[in-house]
């Protein structure tokens, strides 16, 4: 019998315990909880017991997380179909040396972060301007990693925003771009165009339309322009400077990438100061889960905390649910950062899974969620595994009564789903309101929470840039460990492309210069409306 034969048939052997027995006797919520770097990750309110978490630490184990872990560190190209390493951990970490293909990397990743650190120090200070005095506003253009991993640190770290204010244009919609210009002054703002290849479709088409706006306010918009890209060729063609361009190697993906040149906007806002925090942040992450044993480290039982939710429980969804608003942005990051990466059909071999592949990524903040969709959550007939975020301190003492009432919103939430309500107990809170017989039955039944209802939850002092790299760490390796369990590839995105590049050959039959003959009839039809 197999790891996963035994972890099923546990599950299946215990499905109708209550959660909330597991508590009994031992102090389950300290042996089920990791403390480590001022975080608390506590699962004790899972199904997982000490059976259950053992088979899983052996299922890690027998998968090799600990050996591609260090691989992954040391510089191997674990990124099998495109031949890559996977070294955005270098980024976080200026110290040391690692090499890639006999070469140290380092160097390079340490003379990019100057020059980002030396660039964002001009614009904050007045050394770089825009053709009207100082820049007041730096505009983003990316799309994925490129826009999703500063959009999200920059609200994350808003308390820390000094310098010029964040925008973020992704979408190819012309609304976006047009409604984030619409409020700005050309002579004081700077866009920054990243997109590594410099190809990237809705990006460049972003790109040219605030080129165009700045050239009808500047007499040189071209000046007014940064590049995050490795293709100097194209950034020149577009007028940007070299000295305002800005690389980073094929090891680090999109999804991965804020730690680096990907994250300027986030240090122009903030300082190089507070973005060395972040980064330190997240090689403390890094320490933590290259040293730490499997019981004790947080991004392992992350991980096999997943792996027990959905590919054991059948649980196809997670909900993550900051009860931070700065943090409204990390659910849309980490649906890319987990459902690009361990998305996939096949493993790495090419065979098809066996097993379902990564679960669907979703959530708001607390407390907007709980009059929205919690309903479900608590109440209906799926079971949806849930992530609370929370801080012990905010931003604003002058409201930290406020803050207590979101705390204890977010406890009494984890509480609800654990414990829920019976029968009996819903008809004990009606009865005093003069409800009897079947009526007082019928209306008890609407009243029923079923409870046990797993949920996990990650607190942490106060929401600072050190903790959010931490945060963000933290999850990536989680993503790292349920790949290597799963057996597949975490580091390619090959499902991004074939719409891509319909999309390609749609735009012309849509302009009227070609025909849309040889195309499936709902297509034709909508082609036809549409046109």
């Amino acid at each position: 019998m197999s790891l996963w034969d035994d972890l099923r048939f546990h599950h299946a052997a215990h499905a109708g315990r209550p959660i909330l027995s597991l508590f009994e006797g031992a102090d389950r919520a300290r042996h089920f909880s990791i403390r480590d770097g001022g975080l608390l990750f506590d699962y004790s309110r899972t199904a997982i017991d000490a059976r259950a978490r053992g088979l899983l630490i052996r299922l890690a184990e027998a998968a090799g997380v600990a050996q591609r872990r260090e691989a992954m560190f040391g510089g191997a190209k674990i990124n099998e179909t495109e031949g890559r390493a996977v070294l955005h951990t270098a980024l976080r970490n200026l110290d040391g040396s690692v090499t890639v293909d006999g070469r140290d990397v380092m160097p390079e990743v340490r003379a990019i972060h100057a020059r980002c650190e030396a660039f964002a120090r001009d614009v904050r200070d007045g050394g770089f301007t825009g053709q009207g005095g100082r820049i007041t506003d730096v505009v983003n253009i990316g799309i994925g990693g490129s826009d999703l991993g500063p959009a999200m640190a920059c609200l994350a770290l808003s308390p820390y925003a000094d310098g010029p204010r964040a925008h973020f244009v992704s979408n190819v919609d012309g609304a976006h771009v047009h409604d984030v210009l619409a409020l700005l002054d050309p002579e004081t703002t700077l866009v920054i165009v990243a997109s590594k290849t410099f190809t990237t479709i809705e990006t460049m088409t972003n790109a040219a339309a605030a080129r165009a706006w700045l050239a009808a306010g500047v007499a040189d918009p071209a000046a007014q322009f940064a590049a995050v890209s490795t293709a100097l060729d194209r950034t020149a063609a577009f007028g940007i400077a070299p000295e305002r361009v800005f690389g980073f190697a094929d090891w680090v993906g999109g999804r991965y990438s804020v730690w680096g040149p990907v994250g300027l906007s986030l240090m122009i806002a903030i300082g190089p100061e507070n973005f060395a925090g972040f980064l330190a942040g997240g090689a403390a992450m890094d320490a933590h889960f290259r040293e730490a044993p499997f019981t004790e480290n947080m991004a392992v039982m992350l991980a096999l905390t997943g792996i027990w939710h959905n590919q054991i429980c059948g649980h196809a969804t997670r909900a993550v649910l900051p009860y931070e608003q700065r943090l409204a942005r990390l659910p849309a990051y980490l649906q890319q950062l987990e459902m690009e990466s361990n998305g996939k059909r096949v493993a790495m071999d090419g065979s098809d899974l066996t097993l379902p592949s990564g679960p669907v990524v979703w959530g708001e903040p607390g407390t907007n969620g709980q009059h929205a969709f919690y309903q479900l959550i608590h109440q209906g007939t799926r079971v949806i595994p849930c992530e609370f975020l929370v801080g012990r301190e905010g931003h604003e003492p002058g409201l930290a009564h406020q803050h207590r009432l979101l705390v204890a919103n977010c406890l009494a939430q984890s509480e609800a789903l654990l414990r829920g309500r019976t029968l009996d107990e819903a008809r004990a809170i009606l009865a005093p309101k003069g409800l009897t017989g079947e009526e007082l039955d019928r209306q008890a039944r609407h009243r029923v929470f079923p409870g046990n209802r797993p949920s996990t939850t990650l607190a942490y002092p106060k929401l600072t840039p050190f903790v959010l790299g931490q945060i963000v760490a933290l999850y990536e390796h989680r993503v790292f460990v349920e790949g290597v369990i799963l057996g597949i590839n975490s580091f390619d995105q090959w499902g991004v492309e074939l719409g891509k590049e319909l999309a390609l050959a749609l735009e012309p039959i849509l302009a009227g210069r070609e025909s849309a003959h040889g195309k499936d009839g709902s297509t034709r039809q909508l082609v036809g409306f549409l046109r």
